[in-house]
């Protein structure tokens, strides 16, 4: 074995006797009563690096490190940090905190996509929810238990009915704003800036085939809700039953399905795959770890959620008091209950919430992405490379957005 420092062969340490290292002592039997020999070693070349009091770091042997610039010998070398996040795989926290660090270094790229798209969603939405939206069924108090169930599915299909123009404007806001916002952030992943111009140049030829993306996973899982509900009301009476049923499994396999494929659009715009393939991608990616993509979105709708309501919470009562309308008279529906000054206000702090929210959703999605090619394929390398960070080649990324 090599004896050099950092690379002790077992034994070479000071032993209980005070016998000096490199001093020669008498040879014992192997099987005798002094042997410090385990009876089973470790193949040779991989011995753990030394450690304890006293030890001196000493250079490595060949081979060691797996490519990656070594550090000093029996601990990793630091993860080099270009940009908002380290290129290493990641915890919950730092992905979070690199979205949030991309919103506040390319603040001005950022916020003009942002607050441009949530203007233009929201003014639509405001359209749309005073002249477009049909008036919610009556719902009769003294029904009877199936007539009540009955009532309930018709006012839960008249609120997805109602919700639709609203969810089309928002998934179309939500195309722009991921398109660009993805590019962003594959730039502050490599510490470099980027100009509104520089960013939609790179992702407008990407806008048609996230635009496929976009709405062929809603109408996927509106087909998927179909087939779960469809059936128990066509039964009728009975029926009723069936089709909750169906429709909690239908919502299982949307969740499912929606993480399964949620990395989809990051590579898509990264990758410049087509739909199919950055959906086969995106499954590739996220095999394995289900759960774990699972948390981190549901964390992320949980923050945007409690975002939204500590920004929405304050319009909305200042939106009351201008209005003149009280809480009740809200509830209890009617079109004079909502006035204009009520729907403007609201519409400011919902403007503020997704200018916010949208940054740091799309962030948490790229920075899955990357996280998950770090994990699966080394992209860590190929990110320091493209960075410029010594020691590690000058060779581009593959599939990776460097605005290079």
């Amino acid at each position: 074995m090599n004896d050099s420092p950092g690379w002790a062969s077992p034994g070479s340490a000071p032993s209980p006797d005070g016998q000096t290292p490199g001093v020669p002592r008498p040879a014992a039997p192997v099987d005798g009563p002094s042997a410090k020999w385990s009876k089973e070693q470790p193949p040779a070349g991989q011995w753990s690096a030394p450690t304890g009091p006293g030890h001196v770091p000493g250079p490595p042997p060949p081979g060691w490190g797996g490519g990656r610039p070594p550090g000093a010998w029996g601990r990793p070398p630091a993860a080099a940090k270009p940009g908002v996040i380290p290129l290493r795989p990641l915890g919950v926290g730092e992905i979070l905190d690199g979205a949030v660090a991309t919103l506040r270094t390319h603040w001005r790229t950022v916020l003009a996509v942002t607050v441009t798209v949530s203007v233009i969603t929201q003014i639509a939405s405001i359209l749309v929810e005073r002249y477009l939206l049909p008036a919610p069924p009556v719902v009769d108090p003294d029904a009877t238990p199936e007539e009540a169930l009955e009532q309930s599915l018709e006012s839960l299909q008249s609120s997805m009915i109602a919700m639709g123009p609203a969810l089309l404007i928002t998934l179309i806001g939500t195309l722009l704003t991921t398109a660009v916002l993805t590019v962003v952030i594959s730039r502050s992943v490599l510490g470099r800036q980027v100009t509104l111009s520089e960013a939609w140049r790179e992702a407008r030829p990407r806008l048609p085939h996230l635009l496929g993306l976009t709405f062929l996973l809603p109408l996927g899982s509106a087909a998927i809700m179909t087939v779960g509900i469809l059936p128990g009301l066509l039964i009728g009476g009975a029926g009723v039953l069936l089709s909750v049923l169906g429709g909690l499994g239908a919502i299982v396999v949307v969740v499912w399905l929606m993480i399964r494929f949620a990395l989809a659009p990051p590579a898509l715009v990264l990758e410049r795959q087509g739909v199919f393939a950055s959906l086969r991608r995106s499954a590739k990616l996220v095999q394995g770890t289900w759960w774990r993509i699972f948390g981190i979105t549901a964390l992320t709708v949980l923050i945007s959620f409690l975002v939204s309501m500590v920004i929405g919470i304050p319009f909305a009562i200042a939106g009351f008091a201008v209005d003149g309308v009280s809480l009740g008279d809200f509830l209890d529906g009617g079109e004079s209950a909502i006035g204009w000054p009520f729907l403007i206000i609201t519409g400011i702090g919902a403007v503020i919430a997704s200018s916010i929210t949208y940054p740091i959703s799309a962030g948490v999605t790229a920075l899955l992405y990357v996280d998950q090619r770090i994990r699966r394929e080394a992209l860590d390398l190929e990110l320091a490379r493209a960075a410029g960070v010594p020691g590690y080649g000058t060779e581009p990324p593959r599939n990776v957005s460097t605005g290079g």
